[in-house]
């Protein structure tokens, strides 16, 4: 007797003896969610709580005293109410990338309904038509410098509908347009040389110098984009000989399956709108770097492309209203799926067993030799994003106890913080509470379940090349060089930074 597994669509059908026996449907990504707020909250009845004694800094952030956690005195007890409330909250609390997928969205059925997309796909198709690959490695090259410079995440999600349309007419499907963008600022992320986001603030956490390291980080850059191209290329390949091969066929394309086989000629109007979005993504970044806008601000700007592209593209204040709530309506599950992937940590904050989970899962390191010490802080970090999303927030959480063990264990502080930044970067990729890849997921109408089982083999290579990447960093005593003496380390640890 043998069991197999077949899994289409959703679907996970048990075949026993060459006949179906069991047939488990996966759930909407809604209720998984849903599912596992509902396992953090019952951890918050499980898991000792307990935090580390902090204190406020001029900055306003909080310093943990290391070596002080505690199981907390008072124990918390969330009740089912609590649980119930927290759903509201979360969509409060991620209503900045909430609002900015509505208006997104709107904005870009605005100019839709212009032609503008259209004809940019067409003359797209012009140049990449019969050159999938040299698209496929272009956009996730591009998408990787750009998030590896200056952080950029969210300000992808108005290409998805792009992406997605393009490659429909080049007869891919939505997982290859969304793997080029998540693939693309994952691992920008994951090897990113100077991210003022992450990089930048784990060595700062961590006391190296600033952009210290930065050799060996530029020096894996382009191998582990040609990873991520190579996974998402193979399987567009294989869509392209068969379509059927495709794990999204059959589901609804959030273009409304429409079908098209000549496209409007980019005309002067079209010109200049695409130029209002290059100049507005020029803005963003700007922005972003040189005065610390973030999603209002971009959802600002985005607007004025919005009211340009109406003017250009000789549409009435009605029309572009109508279209503005239409692009709206559609993305209304997506904005459900962002906040309530917020819920999950927002529990276990409430619930006091964050600092826990860090604390008792650091422990085991401080008793490895260094080579496994590493790759044990990488797969910790990767296991944290799940509950800690955010790569600043995650940096200032884990850094102030990395940072010590690893000189314990003989892991100097900058392998420390490679090993955050793979964790971080890579698992932004897969975990359904990072917002911003549920925004991208569900703009393309790509199912979680469905973008995990295409994630889940690029992740372990990943991670197997990170590992090999931190056990040579160990043995090549990467960060010597700018590793704290003795009387160093014994001032640094004692207080550290933590969000």
């Amino acid at each position: 007797m043998f069991l197999i597994y077949a899994i289409d669509k959703g679907r996970i059908t048990t075949i026993k003896n060459g006949a179906p026996a069991l047939q488990f449907r996966v759930p909407h990504t809604l209720i998984l969610l849903l599912s596992m707020m509902l396992i953090a909250y019952i951890a918050t009845w499980i898991v000792p709580q307990g935090f580390y004694e902090t204190v406020t800094l001029d900055n306003g952030r909080n310093a943990v005293i290391a070596g002080t956690y505690a199981v907390a005195e008072e124990q918390i007890r969330l009740t089912p109410l609590d649980f119930l409330v927290a759903i509201p909250r979360a969509l409060a609390a991620a209503q900045d990338v909430i609002f900015f997928v509505f208006i997104v969205g709107g904005v870009l059925a605005i100019a839709r309904a212009t032609g503008t997309i259209d004809a940019l796909i067409g003359r797209l198709l012009e140049k990449f038509g019969h050159k999938p690959h040299l698209l496929i490695f272009m956009v996730i090259f591009t998408f990787a410098m750009a998030s590896g410079a200056i952080g950029t995440a969210g300000e992808y999600i108005p290409f998805v509908l792009i992406l997605v349309g393009l490659c429909k007419a080049m007869r891919l499907d939505a997982m290859t347009a969304v793997g080029m963008v998540v693939v693309g600022y994952g691992i920008g992320y994951g090897v990113s040389a100077f991210s003022p986001f992450t990089v930048m603030i784990a060595q700062q956490v961590a006391g190296i110098p600033l952009y210290s390291g930065i050799e060996l980080r530029l020096a894996i850059f382009v191998p582990f984009v040609l990873i991520g191209f190579h996974h998402v290329w193979r399987y567009a390949s294989r869509v392209k000989s068969n379509p059927e091969s495709s794990m999204t066929a059959g589901l609804a394309c959030p273009l409304q399956n429409q079908s098209q086989t000549e496209y409007p000629t980019l005309n002067i109007n079209h010109t200049l709108i695409l130029g209002g979005l290059i100049f507005t993504i020029i803005a963003a970044v700007w922005g972003i770097s040189q005065k610390g806008w973030y999603l209002y601000e971009l959802g600002a700007i985005f607007i004025l492309w919005g009211i340009f592209t109406t003017i250009v593209g000789r549409l009435s204040a009605d029309d572009a209203a109508n279209r503005f709530i239409e692009g709206v309506k559609d993305l209304t599950t997506t904005a459900l799926l962002v906040g309530v992937a917020r819920g999950i940590a927002l529990i276990m904050e409430d619930g006091q067993i964050l600092h826990t989970l860090v604390h008792y899962m650091s422990l085991p390191l401080s008793y490895l030799g260094a080579e496994l010490a590493a790759v044990g802080m990488f797969i910790m970090q990767t296991f944290l994003n799940l509950f800690i999303p955010s790569g600043s927030g995650q940096a200032y959480v884990t850094m102030p106890l990395m940072a010590p063990v690893g000189d314990l264990v003989g892991v100097n502080r900058q392998i420390a913080v490679l090993a955050y930044q793979f964790g971080d970067g890579f698992a932004n990729m897969i975990v359904p509470t990072n917002a911003v890849l549920m925004g991208i997921i569900g703009m393309a109408g790509v199912p979680y379940h469905l973008w995990f089982k295409f994630c889940f083999p690029l992740m372990i290579k990943l991670m197997l090349a990170s590992a090999i990447v931190l056990v040579l960093a160990v043995v090549f005593d990467y960060g010597a060089d700018v590793q704290p003496t003795t009387e160093q380390t014994g001032v640094s640890t004692s207080l550290q930074v933590i969000g």
